[in-house]
């Protein structure tokens, strides 16, 4: 391992000629931080096309929870990075988990609300810390649109103990959704979490922790800047009885006691993965059940149409489909390609095998064309410790989400090409 670290670093110049240390350009670092997390934001819901917001013709917006006047929140553990000019929010410790690992909340200063009044300057923008839910619904009532803000917060060395929202959110949120029709909640999380309250809001945008200029990218999402392209990375389930694993293994509880992060608990856990293969959304797929929010899901402010699936089985597999805007704005759409082996290796129904991002214009096509990877289309044989392609019917899929691909096709591996 250390001789590919050295062979690496001399071939990059590292030794011969040393990085010269210069001055942190904090703006540019600022704005590539901000365009990822534009890009990585995904648009859960937008009932009767709530999002975007028109600044012209809002007259009164109410900014809620999270502490959304002063930042947007960081993940924990190897997930934090401290922000420049310290954290917006008055420190708050959460105890150890399992692992001994202290964790400590930091929150960009990177103001949504501060974001939001730029966008819409006319606008009487008012702002609820959302701790008493009966204020928030009485300011919400009192304005035309309600944004929401909910977070969980997460860290190595420590599991949640259910994926509902902490500290009463979804109360809150509930509350503020009967006071304003037109509420729109906007989350901070890094894991899948409940919706109770989905069906009573107009909208929901997934920022996960969306880092030193946040707050920008959260307006410039809300009110059309930028349109939303973001693809789930993980599935949400509609309840909790629809995962794996139902109850998380702890150490017992004499190890439990909290201990610094140089000296964390030694207590051993078996964790069984009873579900095999079965991982994220392989395992909705394999046991029938419908989530909350697929893999592969995102929402955008234009429409896409897929058509003329086309799929080459040579020397290699390559397939082709065209991507068409149906809408009227510009947009980003992530085209996902899936792929159903034979029967015989045994697998979950299918497995994203390919996909590409493309920018097209209202009424644009686009015509992508993929080649699949061997060992993409491949099984472990344990037996022969190497990667198999099987011979048989393979099932390819396009669309765009693990739940959503229209385009189907079937291509033939024969014998011959084990």
């Amino acid at each position: 391992m250390v001789h590919r670290i050295l062979r690496t670093m001399f071939a990059f110049g590292v030794i011969d000629h040393p990085p010269v240390i210069k001055p942190i350009d904090a703006e540019a670092g600022a704005a590539v931080a901000q365009r990822v997390a534009e890009n990585g934001a995904v648009l859960l819901k937008n009932a009767a096309n709530v999002l975007p917001l028109k600044a012209s013709r809002l007259h009164s917006i109410a900014i809620i929870g999270s502490h959304a006047d002063a930042g947007v929140l960081s993940g924990g553990g190897s997930a934090q990075v401290e922000p420049i000019g310290g954290n917006a929010v008055l420190p708050k410790e959460i105890p150890p988990g399992p692992a001994g690992f202290l964790a400590v909340w930091v929150w960009d200063p990177s103001s949504p609300l501060r974001a939001i009044r730029a966008k819409a300057p006319r606008a009487k923008v008012n702002y609820d810390d959302g701790t008493d839910s009966a204020a928030a619904a009485n300011l919400a009532r009192a304005s035309e649109v309600a944004i929401v803000f909910v977070h969980q917060h997460t860290h190595e060395g420590a599991d949640l103990t259910n994926l509902s929202l902490p500290d009463n959110q979804d109360e809150l949120v509930k509350q503020v959704a009967a006071a304003n029709a037109h509420t729109v909640v906007v989350l901070e999380n890094g894991d899948p979490v409940l919706m109770p309250w989905l069906d009573s809001v107009q909208a929901v945008l997934e920022c996960w922790y969306p880092g030193q200029r946040g707050g920008e990218a959260i307006a410039n999402i809300l009110f059309g800047d930028v349109n939303p392209s973001g693809k789930l990375p993980i599935s949400f389930p509609k309840s909790e009885a629809d995962l794996p694993h139902l109850t998380i293994p702890a150490p017992p509880p004499s190890e439990q006691a909290p201990r610094s992060e140089l000296a964390p608990t030694q207590a051993f856990i078996d964790a069984n993965y009873t579900e095999g293969l079965k991982v994220g959304y392989r395992w909705y797929d394999a046991e029938n059940k419908e989530p909350f929010f697929p893999f592969g899901f995102g929402l955008s402010y234009t429409t896409f149409s897929y058509s003329h699936l086309k799929v080459t089985s040579d020397k290699s597999v390559e397939l082709s489909f065209t991507v068409k805007n149906t809408g009227r704005r510009a947009g980003s759409e992530v085209a996902q390609v899936y792929l159903g082996l034979p029967a015989s290796a045994g697998e979950p129904p299918k497995r994203l095998v390919a996909w590409e991002k493309v920018q097209l214009a209202p009424g644009q096509s686009r015509t992508i064309t993929l080649t699949l990877e061997p060992q993409l289309m491949s099984i472990f044989n344990v037996e022969k410790d190497s990667w198999e392609l099987l011979p048989g019917d393979y099932l390819v899929s396009a669309g765009g989400s693990s739940r959503d691909t229209p385009l189907t096709a079937t291509f033939q591996i024969p014998a011959q090409r084990r």
